[in-house]
């Protein structure tokens, strides 16, 4: 049995990619319910535009964590060399969608044959989104790193690219507005509807050296969710005050788009699909073998109190 029992408080800092999306607010929601500091830990969030800029602080050692992170980029930095390992799944399918400007002429994906359609960084789980779309639409389109939502928005607006990406609730209120319009949501996509796309992952040493922590931070995670889930008007209150949108437009975002399971970080899934598309696409040269997954995947079991 692992006592939870008070101690002194342990830091973690944290990348995250996205700020302000239902799956990235987990730890904020979860700190402003005290539910990490239930198990002794304060937090210390930094906010990424993507995959890249998350995992540099990891790899680098000056981050201990760092939360959405594309698993097509976790699995490529491990099979670098690189100090990271996967704690947790993060996202297991995904709420993106993809969009055009209402006065253009893309309604759909069979309209985006010799257009540019945006990803946000390589690797990242947008990046994996789109190529599914071209693989399984036999698409033409051009895919082009733009970067976070509100560059990619702009960049749609200015014409530099055809169809931009958001996660929700990013560019709503855009839409509602009828400047743009929905294109497709990455579900359209059959291969990414049973697939981990983002993952929790921790720096090898950290990890390694302060085990117990990370373990609380993961239960600490499990609780925000189901927390975030449990029906309680306030944590509605609190996502909608922190991506800066309306209470309506807060609970639309997690009912219409984020179900539960989607959120699950104790499931890794469709790993033998991901790993023929990080060899597909030079993420790495090989598939990993069973030895290298299991070193790369340390899913933190549950406390038991």
């Amino acid at each position: 049995m692992v006592s939870v029992a008070a101690r002194a408080e342990d830091l973690l800092k944290l990348t995250i990619g996205q700020r302000g999306t239902w799956d990235t607010a987990v730890t904020e929601l979860g700190s402003q319910a005290g539910i990490f500091k239930k198990y002794d830990l304060v937090l210390d969030t930094t906010y990424t535009s993507g995959t890249d800029e998350t995992l540099v602080p990891v790899i680098a050692g000056t981050a201990d964590a760092g939360l959405a992170v594309g698993t097509l980029g976790a699995i490529a930095a491990f099979a670098k060399g690189d100090p990271v390992r996967i704690i947790g799944a993060e996202a297991t399918g995904a709420a993106d969608y993809w969009y055009s400007k209402t006065t253009s002429s893309i309604r759909s994906l069979d309209d985006t044959n010799g257009k540019t359609i945006a990803f946000s960084t390589k690797g990242s789980s947008t990046d994996s989104i789109v190529r599914a779309f071209i693989k399984e639409f036999d698409l033409a389109a051009k895919p082009v790193a733009t970067g976070n939502p509100s560059a990619t928005l702009a960049a749609v607006m200015n014409g530099r690219v055809d169809v931009g990406w958001a996660p929700p609730p990013f560019g709503f209120k855009e839409m509602e507005d009828g400047q743009i319009r929905l294109v497709a949501k990455a579900t359209d996509a059959a291969i990414v509807r049973d697939q981990t796309i983002r993952v929790i992952v921790a720096n090898t040493q950290a990890l390694a050296q302060r085990g117990d922590v990370f373990r609380r931070f993961m239960q600490a995670y499990r609780d925000s969710i189901d927390y975030m889930y449990g029906g309680s008007q306030k944590v509605i209150d609190a996502y909608a005050a922190f991506a800066g949108i309306p209470e309506p437009m807060a609970r639309r975002v997690r009912d219409d788009f984020f179900p539960k399971s989607l959120l699950d970080p104790d499931r890794i899934k469709g790993l033998d699909m991901l790993m023929k598309e990080a060899v597909a696409l030079k993420f790495i040269s090989a598939p990993l073998s069973k030895e290298q997954l299991s070193a790369l995947i340390q899913l933190q079991p549950p406390l038991t109190h």
